[in-house]
């Protein structure tokens, strides 16, 4: 168990002209699969190469091509299933989905509705210190990706690329336990994050590979309790669906604007019609895409060319011994371990190469001194160089020594700072660096006390002027710091100033 407490957020709440409304927001995230081959054939799913490169016979349905199962796929399926503290189903079946679209060459989809091989489980959605949603999973499913429209190269036609067809997507289906735009966007930002931590997809939302659909229905105040104690859902209103959200931003402002369409709705006394729609961003609005389609317009049935999935619980188990530490476990040890604040271990846990270079910064060392200079001063220049941990300069060795010249009193803040930018940029080992190019900081009180006296004796009405207002002392501390070259230990020149001035 966690030992990290929170409290729920409040639902949103939306004024309408009558009556004050509440948000419900379920999700479906699409998750590609991290693997380096499809769900069903052996065809790369490499982004970027060339168009209908990375298509085998099967993925374009050519005739009597049978579709192989990809045992890695499902592997990463039960991997995403655990980390959500989800049960594992020992057995599941695939479903055809029949549609027609363009750059869907078999004419239905291959995925599974009726035995999904993930079911219940859930996901602390942090909302701020202290504050998170816990919501639950429906089900994950398996299914395969249909292929790309291109719409742009030519005036009169449009263009089909089917490598991403049949690429292995996990569907993560929630229930409606969302309750406003920035729980929305934080729910998929948890998601991704634990999706990456797992290693079981990139969340690459640029690239299509984590996209996301937005149920978004309204309700009176109050509803929403009577759901959660009947899971009737006649007390939630209808829900409409806003497809293909690749943008926290995008995510946010389309549920603010469907939520307020949808309450012009019925305040005028109409009915919103369930019906999937899309977001168009330049004009912030979502537009009708079509109505809304229930499982039987799809004619869902049994696919005859793949047999039932059966695993076994022993290799679920190897599965979950494999298991790294995840987000919120790693946030509550470093609160624990480092005695940090749980906004900064948030900061640190973010992603996983993060946690791991603080992690090694901070071993055996002051870890919130660690934390605030790895969240501060590294964090920050990278952010500003548009880089990740990844690309730092500076190593978690190099770090640590400027943190133990810190620590030991060998240099001061101010020195480090100097200290920080020649690693950054030069590179080196950063106790030599101090020792060659001579920023010890002086500790000798002797020496210290020898140049605050000369200031002192050259600044009478400054000297006045501090005893008759203490707060002026840190002029003379600013001043023995400028003769020193910021050199001085700044506990050793308040502790001297204090005592010349008041003795």
């Amino acid at each position: 168990m966690l030992d990290l407490t929170y409290e729920t957020p409040k639902p949103k709440v939306i004024a309408g002209a009558k009556h004050d409304w509440e948000l419900v927001i379920g999700m479906e995230v699409h998750a590609q699969v991290s693997s380096n081959a499809k769900l069903f054939s052996g065809a790369s799913t490499q982004f970027g190469a060339e168009p209908n490169s990375n298509v085998a016979f099967v993925d374009s349905a050519m005739p009597g091509m049978l579709p192989v199962i990809n045992e890695y796929c499902v592997e990463q399926a039960v991997r995403t299933g655990l980390g959500l503290k989800a049960e594992i189903h020992l057995k599941s079946a695939f479903d055809r989905k029949n549609y027609f679209y363009p750059d869907l060459p078999q004419g239905y989809q291959i995925s599974q509705l009726y035995e999904p091989i993930v079911g219940e489980g859930e996901i602390l959605v942090d909302m701020g210190p202290g504050v998170a949603r816990l919501v639950r999973i429906e089900r994950i499913h398996l299914e395969q990706d249909a292929g790309k429209s291109v719409h742009d190269m030519d005036p009169n036609m449009s263009f089909v690329d089917l490598n991403r067809t049949g690429v292995a997507l996990m569907e993560i289906v929630s229930r409606p336990d969302i309750r406003g735009p920035e729980e929305a966007a934080a729910y998929v930002t948890k998601m991704r994050q634990i999706l990456r931590y797992l290693g079981t997809c990139d969340g690459n939302m640029q690239n299509g590979n984590l996209r996301a659909d937005v149920n978004v229905s309204i309700c009176r105040p109050g509803q929403y309790e009577k759901y959660m104690e009947t899971q009737d859902f006649s007390h939630l209103g209808t829900r409409c669906e806003i497809k293909n959200m690749n943008s926290m931003r995008f995510i946010q402002a389309a549920i603010e604007y469907e939520a307020r369409r949808q309450i012009a709705i019925v305040e005028a006394g109409g009915s919103v019609d369930q019906e999937t729609r899309l977001y168009d961003p330049d004009k912030n609005e979502t537009r009708s895409m079509r109505s809304k389609e229930e499982a039987h317009d799809y004619r869902y049935f049994p696919d005859p060319d793949l047999l039932p999935l059966e695993i076994e619980q022993g290799w679920v188990d190897d599965i979950a011994k494999t298991l790294p530490e995840l987000p919120d476990e790693k946030k509550a040890r470093f609160v624990k371990d480092f005695n940090l604040s749980e906004y900064d271990a948030s900061v640190l846990t973010a992603e996983a190469e993060s946690a791991a270079f603080f992690e090694e910064v901070a071993q055996g060392r002051n870890g919130k001194l660690a934390a605030n200079w790895v969240i501060n001063e590294l964090f920050g220049r990278l952010k500003t160089e548009d880089h990740d941990i990844t690309e730092s300069p500076i190593s978690p060795a190099q770090l640590g020594g400027i943190i133990e010249l810190i620590s030991s009193d060998v240099i001061s803040g101010k020195i480090a700072k100097d200290l920080f930018e020649i690693v950054y940029t030069e590179g080196g080992d950063p106790a030599q660096i101090v020792e060659e190019r001579g920023m010890k900081q002086v500790t000798d009180t002797g020496a210290i006390e020898a140049a605050l006296d000369e200031i002192i004796a050259a600044n009478p009405a400054q000297v006045e002027k501090a005893k008759q207002n203490p707060k002026l002392a840190g002029w003379f501390v600013g001043q023995v710091m400028k003769a020193t070259g910021g050199k001085a230990n700044p506990k050793a020149v308040n502790q001297l100033v204090a005592q010349k001035l008041n003795g």
